[in-house]
Order: structure tokens, then sequence, then C-alpha cells
């Protein structure tokens, strides 16, 4: 069974053949009110039983090898190794260059980065808000990877865009810690503030880094309530998730 077009966005970028990635939409589910329908959070207030069935339909409808490796997002630096083998912890990213093994990431307006190495050898996903940006949680994924940042690939998911985020001086100067040549990706909007580009904060970084090749989405989360759910737009409603795994390694 192929994934229903309306629940799932396949990630558009030249990954291996062995890799799968993209990333949930809202829709699909059997969750409601503002939770409708496809939440895969148990930690927004959701109906547990909701949530469960909602998984084990991602499950099916993927196809996934294994169930994913559902974090608790701190919005950290934090990156599970999943020979670790430890589901569940504090983090906000997860890495493994093991087949069968799923690295999945929640969000609702943050960035959700998608990383590989050209063989197909080794896979991570990150979730990046500002406060993962600004203790470089980019640069802690990319230091899980053998490969050469030449040989890696990034995938940008749906995220919030900047003329519906807002920040403050005091989120602008925490970015610019990390990128102070990110200046462009900020827009004076009134004193003080500012609008910021999260998909280009980050393009910036990974650039520095070494990334040559990365690929984005143009999706909005605020902006496209039928597909997405955002906090910024909503206050608390459910997540979407993105995934990536190997269903095997490359002959």
């Amino acid at each position: 069974m192929k994934p229903e077009p309306e629940s799932w966005i396949a990630a558009d970028w030249p990954a291996a053949g062995n890799i799968r990635a993209g990333i949930t939409t809202r829709k699909g589910g059997v969750s409601s009110g503002k939770f409708a329908s496809f939440n895969l959070a148990n930690h927004v207030g959701d109906d547990n039983d909701n949530v469960r069935k909602n998984r084990k339909q991602l499950a099916k409808l993927l196809r996934l090898p294994a169930e994913p490796y559902w974090l608790q997002q701190v919005h950290g630096n934090g990156i599970l190794r999943q020979n670790e083998n430890d589901p569940g912890r504090e983090a906000d990213g997860c890495y493994t260059n093991q087949p069968a093994q799923v690295c999945v990431v929640m969000t609702a307006d943050c960035l959700p980065i998608l990383l590989c190495d050209k063989k197909g050898e080794e896979i991570a996903a990150i979730h990046v808000g500002w406060r993962g940006f600004s203790s470089n949680i980019v640069h802690q994924a990319l230091d899980c990877f053998k490969a050469s940042p030449e040989e890696l690939l990034a995938w940008m998911g749906p995220c919030i865009s900047p003329a519906h985020y807002e920040i403050d001086e005091v989120v602008r100067d925490a970015c610019l810690q990390i990128a102070p040549a990110a200046m462009t990706v900020f827009t004076a909007s009134r004193p003080g503030h500012w609008f910021a580009d999260l998909k280009q904060l980050a393009s910036q970084q990974l650039s520095s880094e070494g990334i040559q090749q990365i690929y984005k989405t143009g999706h909005c989360t605020y902006r496209d309530d039928l597909l997405f759910y955002s906090y910024r737009r909503d206050g608390n409603c459910g997540r979407m998730a993105t995934m990536i795994w190997m269903d095997n390694f490359p002959e």
C-alpha cells in the first residue's frame, strides 16, 4: 500500500535509492478538534488512544521497518545515536548508520532537517528552532557523520515562513552568536523586532560547514492550515513527523 498523498510529503532530493524520507501532514488520522486529524505527538494533550492509532496507521501507510525513535524534544542540541538504544530520551535529533532504524523529529513551525550521505549509509533528522539553532544543533548533528560535509545532502521540510515569524532582539542576537554573517536573514519589522527566515539561517550554516547540496520545500506551516499544524497560529496543537530511514545498504 502506498501512502496517501494527503498524509505524506516525500522529500524531493537526489538521495541514494535506499533512502526513504519525508514529512507527514495533518490529514488522514483519527484525532479531533485542534488536533485534527493526524497528530503524532503524545505530549500535547491529545487523547493517547488516538495518538496510538495514528502512529499505527503511519507505520502501515509507510511500511516502516521499525518503530520510529520518538524523542522527548526540549529545544536543545542533543543528538541520539541510535546504537545507544535509548528511544524516548531528551534530544532534538537522531542519527544512525544502520538500516531499518527510523529517525524522526516532530514539528509545528520549527524547521525539520534531514541529512544523509551520498552513499546511503548514514542518516539523521534534526529539529531546529531558534533555541536549537543558537545551541549549535546543526553542527552537533553533522559531527555524528563519518562522511565529510561535501558528501552529505540536506533536505529542509515545511516550517514557518519569514512573513509570519517575528522575533525580538534576544532571539536575533542568540542566532547571530552562532552565525555572525547571517544579518541578511532578519528583516526589520518594528522597533526591536525582525522577521526571521529559518530556512535561510540554517542554509547559511550548512553551507559554512561545507554542505553543498541543500534542498528545500516551499511550504509554510503557518499559512497552510489545511496541511500543517502551526503553534504560532493556533497555540497548542498537533505535530507533524519528519522521518528518514534506510531500507538497506546499497550493494
